[in-house]
């Protein structure tokens, strides 16, 4: 796992800025992780509420770079059925602790010390996210980091909840 988390970090200290975008339309993947607050975080628990599925690990420079912009965007969409799941893989529970000193976030962090859920994820490198609709259906992707609160990526999530 540890080398794998390497590659990771060798393919993505260079990554740039994406943009959200529109992906074919599929049933999520399920996602049922412990978090690290405690207890555990099921998404299709969320079902009616979009939710931003965001895979990143504390030594990726592009996840620490978007993470303060998901924060502002949570407090942005808070009274909205919209959330937001940092999935942590690889790192320790301890790790993520001493990042989330540092940098505090207001929404929940799950951890995937093993890594399972990269495959059905299709998480080839970090960050990489996905939102997923009221329906549970992915809707859109990006590889890389953006800024999470600007106009046009809050304008595709607005979008994404007037759908019944």
């Amino acid at each position: 796992m540890k080398r794998l988390l390497l590659l990771f970090a060798i393919c993505t200290s260079t990554a740039l800025a994406g943009e959200l975008k529109p992906i074919p339309e599929k049933p999520a993947p399920a996602l049922a992780l412990p978090r690290l607050d405690g207890g555990q975080a099921r998404l299709d628990a969320l079902r009616g509420s979009v939710v931003l599925v965001n895979f990143w690990a504390v030594w990726c420079p592009p996840c620490r770079k978007e993470m303060p912009s998901m924060a502002r965007l949570t407090k942005e969409m808070e009274a909205r059925p919209f959330t937001i799941l940092a999935v942590n893989a690889g790192d320790s529970p301890d790790d993520v602790r001493a990042f989330l000193k540092q940098m505090p976030v207001n929404f929940p962090i799950l951890m995937d010390t093993e890594g399972t859920t990269l495959k059905p994820w299709q998480v080839f490198a970090f960050p990489t996210s996905y939102v997923v609709d009221r329906r549970g259906r992915l809707r859109l992707g990006l590889f890389g980091s953006i800024e999470w609160d600007d106009a046009e990526t809050i304008a595709k999530l607005e979008a994404l909840l007037r759908e019944k």
